[in-house]
């Protein structure tokens, strides 16, 4: 199963490069046709306002990206929500709530009292983002005009859609698109024979663009004539336990390191730990979004003989909390560094209303 899906990845990246290959695509081909044709009637129907938009009585900004997999749109949106944050502005996030089992129009995530959250009604992700940011109001809606609606009603100054750029159904005053920066496109072609979830030509609708998992200090060009950012991905020096515990990641160096991950590019993860110099006996890459039960967490327990540490992502630890494993677990975040702040800067300086006092841009 896990050659499958490695082989269906590559050929969404790269394309057919083999005779089993060029057969796949063949077959995806002819769905990626009707797809496309859905996606377009979709566009249109709210290009020319057969379909509604909800605008919201304060800034919306969406963060999204144009393919499917990890482009970084939770470290983007963690990244906004504290930017606002630093600035005196009160801000909530809106999410769908991917994997959610959540039944209500919508929900506000709750991490503490009697009716608290778990990660699995709301989703990991906005989970996670409600965990880094306690004072931020973090909502899940699959209608997510209901969700901006509940926003406005906790008395947000702004709103923050994450995984938003699909999701026409709310006007936004600021549209990020993010890209990574090695594959903008994948192989150029809509799912499911490609990783487009709209064709390119929507770019036209983004007011920014941010290339992920650029190489820092390497001059990149802009693969559009919109605004655009450069960025990567860094993997924080300091690490918590499941129960809270923290340490500087030197301490693990020279440890036996099992490491985890169920996120989109498991690898990039791993590859992080071991620049950081960190000895990884095994690595187990796991799908996006994934389900910890029994079996898993029977799995990881085998792998910790003659392990000193398990080491996982911030996005896997919150379903991890209530699990008894033989060995500690590490968690790792993620942070977004960017090579200019400028151009980001300003226009969100610009969405804050001057009724509304800004703390200092520095």
């Amino acid at each position: 199963m896990a050659s499958l899906r490695t082989f269906y990845l590559q050929l969404l990246k790269n394309g057919p490069t083999s005779f089993c290959g060029y057969v796949a695509f063949l077959g995806l081909w002819p769905l990626s046709c009707l797809y496309g044709a859905i996606v377009r009637i979709r566009l249109c129907a709210y290009s020319i306002g057969f379909k509604k938009i909800y605008r919201a009585k304060v800034p919306v900004i969406s963060v999204g990206n144009l393919t499917v997999g990890g482009t970084g749109k939770t470290p983007m949106t963690d990244f906004l929500a504290k930017w606002m944050q630093r600035h005196d502005i009160k801000v909530s996030i809106v999410s769908r709530g991917y994997g959610g089992e959540y039944t209500d129009p919508v929900m506000r995530v709750v991490l503490e009292g009697a009716q608290v959250t778990k990660p699995a009604s709301c989703g990991d992700e906005p989970f996670l983002l409600a965990r880094k940011n306690p004072s931020v109001p973090v909502f899940v809606a699959r209608r997510r005009a209901l969700g901006v609606k509940a926003a406005e009603d906790a008395g947000a100054q702004l709103i923050i859609l994450d995984d938003g750029f699909q999701h026409r159904a709310v006007h936004r005053d600021l549209d990020i698109v993010l890209l990574d920066s090695e594959r903008p496109f994948g192989n150029g072609h809509m799912l499911p024979a490609g990783q487009l979830r709209e064709p390119s030509s929507s770019l036209k609708r983004s007011h920014l663009l941010v290339m992920t998992r650029s190489l820092p200090d390497v001059e990149s060009t802009p693969t559009s004539d919109k605004p655009t950012l450069f960025s990567h991905h860094k993997i924080s020096q300091s690490l918590s336990s499941l129960s809270g515990d923290v340490l500087p990641m030197t301490e693990l160096v020279g440890k036996s390191c099992v490491a985890f991950a169920g996120i989109a590019r498991p690898e990039d993860f791993f590859a992080a730990l071991k620049e950081n110099h960190l000895t990884l006996k095994e690595e187990i890459p796991l799908a996006d979004h994934q389900v910890y039960d029994e079996t898993l967490i029977t799995r990881l327990s085998k792998s910790c003989q003659g392990a000193d540490v398990l080491i996982t992502t911030e996005k896997d630890a919150v379903k991890l909390a209530e699990t008894n494993l033989p060995i500690p677990c590490y968690q790792v975040g993620v942070e977004m560094t960017f090579s200019k702040m400028d151009v980001l800067d300003e226009m969100l300086l610009k969405l804050i209303p001057k009724s509304i006092p800004v703390g200092d841009v520095h």
